[in-house]
């Protein structure tokens, strides 16, 4: 009897325990929501009592519940992909952008220092002249963009171009008439302290083109001359020092170009069309931008073709035989020359070489687009400008945007191995039924503004989407920056800069 008490007491006890908890947990949330509520706005304590209130019946699942947690999972999604589109459309340092700013784009701006090379550098290659019609040199301006604008030069020096377009868009930032109501990427500032990238303003795609051979007294290359005197240039300049040279934006799009210099100026981000003839210490896809080939082909615009309208199954026109990575180009052409509804044989640029790629180009359903020399081709952005579903066989090769676009949803990826195996190609190639040949043509007509190149520029397009990318370098850049400058005071004393002060050329530059 006495241990039947003992028990009975020990439960009303616990239940007293249990009461005073909750009442005492009761009482706590209710003060500390009444003080809340007294020194927070209305939707801060609405925000805290719906908080409160999930967790209260967490426990107690019903149908509405479940109803609002897949609205709430499938907002999420929605919201996730508006924010992966906003970052194509943004020009913006960090990942995401706000969703009820539409202006956004145009409230921000990279901002840009260039330096006052020679016309040498830049302009000058295009053979340009100033108003009154004489050869501009050793004068450190720039073309006036109110009025005539340089040409630059067709064919295949087209397809490297980049660094003309990106400089004229730079220019162009100082023009409201050219830009009006502040729709720009960039702006051109003076002080190089306020900048965000520092721009070096040499051709050097076109460099490579038009300087790289010796005149018949020449030691050296007109080509060699100007990258030994640009290493020198940026050397001995504040802001190279400032950083190492971790915040300039150097252009070496043509695989050739740069070679004598790249090695020195590396801490640089350069803007490559691949990494084929780099070691990964010298460029690498973490520190550096790869862009788009100008593609040479015309744009093709009101496109009414179809599945069915394109006659030919698979179509490549091109050098076949390469060195380097190049070898799988004549091992294909050995396995398909042969299929009926293949187009694979040689072309070249001369002797209407671009009509007929044009012709056969938006005539197919697929276009190769094979590794050569290096992994990358303008083939490709030629092949998106038609709206021939690429098929690309490069295993190393690097894309442009590729952070923010999914290239799989308008190009065949397909592994070389696999490619050079007898009649794996062109089995894998038939079995892409017409629906889904048609999924990915859509999608080409939909991304095939990324990758022009334009004057002046416009939103979304090959130069904007460049600036983007660099805009997503510079924390990177800045991180590199401030770490290399912690023991700068100590180095060159403490003189600040006050401003960029351009060398001018030696009177024997040539």
């Amino acid at each position: 009897m006495p241990e039947r008490n003992a028990s009975a007491i020990k439960v009303v006890s616990r239940k007293s325990l249990c009461f005073f908890f909750t009442t005492t947990t009761l009482l706590f949330i209710t003060s500390w929501l009444f003080v809340l509520r007294s020194t927070r706005s209305d939707s801060t304590s609405e925000a805290i009592s719906q908080l409160l209130s999930t967790t209260f019946t967490d426990s107690v699942p019903d149908s509405s519940q479940s109803r609002n947690s897949e609205s709430n999972f499938s907002n999420r999604a929605i919201l996730a992909n508006t924010k992966k589109q906003e970052i194509v459309k943004c020009n913006s340092h960090t990942t995401t952008a706000s969703n009820d700013n539409s202006n956004y784009i145009n409230n921000f701006a990279l901002k840009i220092f260039m330096y006052d090379l020679p016309p040498e550098f830049h302009f000058g290659l295009l053979d340009w002249k100033d108003d009154k019609g004489k050869n501009v040199k050793n004068t450190k301006v720039f073309p006036d963009m109110k009025t005539k604008i340089p040409h630059y030069p067709g064919g295949l020096n087209l397809q490297h171009s980049i660094e003309y377009w990106l400089t004229l868009d730079i220019l162009a930032s100082e023009l409201p008439q050219i830009y009006p109501n502040n729709a720009r990427t960039v702006i051109r500032v003076k002080n190089s302290s306020e900048a965000d990238v520092i721009f070096v303003p040499f051709f050097s795609s076109l460099s490579y083109n038009r300087l790289s051979k010796r005149g018949p007294r020449e030691n050296k290359s007109r080509n060699r001359v100007l990258q030994e005197y640009l290493v020198s240039f940026l050397m001995s300049q504040e802001e190279w020092k400032r950083s190492g040279g971790r915040d300039h934006l150097i252009l070496a799009h043509h695989p050739n170009s740069m070679l004598d210099a790249r090695m020195k100026l590396w801490p640089a981000t350069f803007i490559l069309s691949d990494f084929g003839r780099y070691p990964p210490n010298i460029a690498n896809v973490e520190k550096d931008v790869i862009a788009p080939y100008k593609h040479v082909v015309g744009s093709y615009v009101d496109d009414q073709s179809s599945f069915d309208s394109r006659h030919t199954l698979l179509y490549f026109q091109g050098a076949i035989y390469r060195k380097d990575g190049g070898h799988a180009r004549q091992e294909l052409f050995y396995l398909l020359k042969d299929e009926k509804d293949v187009h694979f044989s040689f072309g070249s640029v001369q002797k209407g070489g671009v009509r007929k790629s044009t012709e056969g180009m938006r005539s197919s359903k697929f276009c190769l687009n094979i590794a050569g020399d290096t992994p990358s081709s303008n083939r490709l952005f030629d092949a998106i400008a038609s709206h021939c579903v690429p098929v690309i066989i490069s295993d190393q090769i690097e894309l442009p945007y590729e952070d923010v676009l999914d290239y799989s949803e308008f190009c065949v990826f397909v592994r070389t191995r696999d490619a050079l195996k007898k009649k794996y190609l062109i089995n894998f190639i038939r079995g892409i039924d017409k629906d889904e040949w048609t999924r990915m043509w859509n999608r080409l007509k939909e991304v095939e503004k990324f990758f022009d190149f334009q004057f002046p520029s416009k939103e979304s397009d090959a130069v904007q989407m460049i600036w983007q990318a660099v805009s997503r370098k510079v924390p990177l850049m800045k991180l590199k920056t401030n770490r290399s400058r912690r023991f700068f005071r100590s180095l060159y004393g403490n003189n600040k800069d006050t401003g960029h002060k351009s060398i001018p050329a030696p009177a024997n530059f040539w």
